[in-house]
């Protein structure tokens, strides 16, 4: 459409000329005394036109002469820059392809030819950004290599080289060789050191996932249980992981740190931290309730920790083991004390409604004549034990429950069958 256009527009403008130089009679007359010259004005016109042109390329080919230098010394940079970048890809390749040791030649040879050019006076707009990332190429060599001098020379030389290129760049490239850096003093087993790294960066970036996985990473590793918990749950919310990674984590972490934990008020802070999901959890609300009676906390606070998975056993049992089972029962029994209080007596009717509902299930007969031992129903107890203790598959709880219809015979004064009773037992 253009080119037709100007086609057009040249047709008008041959027509325009050859109109008015067709009735042009003008002349125009020059004075040289004693001569006299007549020319015609097509002529002097055309004359005119053809001398402005002719100073017009004249103009221009002098221009491009004088520029001839300027352009040759701007192919030479441009070719040495296209060079130079030529050798931060084909470092970044050799990286790629595990050619570690040719990695680093080249990102060293991306510095010597961007030095070149700065010592010729040819500074690059991103040149320090150019340097900053040949510097991270050449330390991820040589860590590969396990070269930790030049790894850490090059690394020094990264955090100070970004001068250069807008804030974003610069501020991108300085955090993201910091993240380097506590990455590789993780592979070398230094968490300490790694936690360093981390504590430095920004908060905003060290909310990020991978920020949080190498922090997870490192506390893990120092034995730092507890900042291995709270970062693992800001990762659950970010789902970094599955739902069966997330909740296998969260439960080794809990039980290292309620491993750990010699107070009462430690043991309630940890619980308190952990999310609802995490306290609906079987295996880790039945190992805080242990943990808690053990440290002689206020058993109403247990029961009120397994009272979920109390509920889950009665109205799904199929979705705790066996082991699960068993586990509940036993903590469950050193939580029920036997006290006349109105909590106490709930309980027992909610076990005996469970024992009732489900009569030949041992551990639910075991659990009921337990605590009607502890509140002295000594007829209830001695008929659910005796039930109960040959059943049992626990050789642990059919010694208790031995034990336990040892005693009711005392207390009956049934002395051949309290013998029986403890001779059952000792043979358990």
């Amino acid at each position: 459409m253009r080119a037709a256009l100007w086609l057009v527009s040249l047709f008008a403008v041959a027509v325009a000329t050859a109109l008015l130089a067709s009735n042009n009679v003008g002349t125009v007359s020059i004075f040289w005394t004693p001569y006299r010259l007549d020319l015609s004005l097509n002529l002097v016109l055309f004359a005119l036109v053809m001398i402005l042109l002719t100073v017009h390329w004249a103009q221009r080919a002098l221009t491009a002469l004088f520029e001839l230098p300027k352009q040759a010394k701007r192919w030479r940079l441009q070719q040495k820059e296209r060079a130079t970048h030529a050798a931060l890809l084909d470092s970044l390749a050799q990286f790629m392809e595990g050619r570690f040791l040719r990695a680093r030649k080249s990102a060293e040879l991306v510095l010597a030819r961007e030095k070149s050019l700065s010592d010729a006076g040819e500074v690059l707009d991103h040149a320090g950004a150019l340097r900053s990332v040949a510097h991270i190429l050449a330390a991820e060599s040589a860590h590969a290599l396990n070269d930790k001098t030049t790894r850490q020379s090059h690394l020094n030389q990264a955090l100070q080289e970004p001068s250069g290129g807008t804030s974003n760049v610069r501020q991108s490239l300085v955090e993201g060789s910091m993240l380097r850096a506590a990455r590789w003093a993780l592979d070398d087993r230094d968490a300490s050191e790694s936690l360093l790294w981390l504590d430095r960066l920004p908060q905003g970036v060290a909310r990020r996932t991978l920020a949080m996985r190498l922090r997870l990473k490192a506390a893990r590793l120092a034995g730092e249980s507890s900042l291995a918990l709270d970062t693992a749950l800001l990762l659950i919310k970010h789902r970094a992981f599955t739902s069966e990674a997330s909740e296998s984590m969260i439960r080794s972490l809990v039980f290292d740190l309620i491993a750990k934990t010699h107070e009462q008020g430690q043991m309630q802070r940890l619980w308190a931290r952990l999310g609802e999901p995490q306290r609906q959890s079987t295996d880790l609300a039945i190992q805080a309730a242990e943990h808690w009676l053990t440290l002689n906390g206020d058993p109403v606070v247990a029961r009120a920790w397994l009272n979920p998975i109390w509920n889950r056993w009665q109205t799904t049992p199929q979705n705790l083991s066996g082991a699960q089972q068993l586990k509940l029962t036993q903590v469950m029994d050193r939580s029920l004390t036997g006290q006349d209080t109105a909590q106490e007596r709930e309980w027992l009717a909610l076990i005996e409604s469970a024992q009732k509902a489900n009569p030949r299930e041992p551990l639910l007969q075991y659990l009921a004549g337990r605590l009607c031992q502890k509140r002295q129903l000594w007829g209830k107890a001695q008929v659910l034990l005796a039930q109960a203790a040959p059943v049992l598959g626990d050789p642990s709880l059919r010694r208790q429950a031995w034990r336990s219809l040892a005693e009711l015979a005392e207390q009956r004064e049934d002395l051949q069958a309290a013998v029986n009773a403890l001779k059952k037992a000792a043979m358990e």
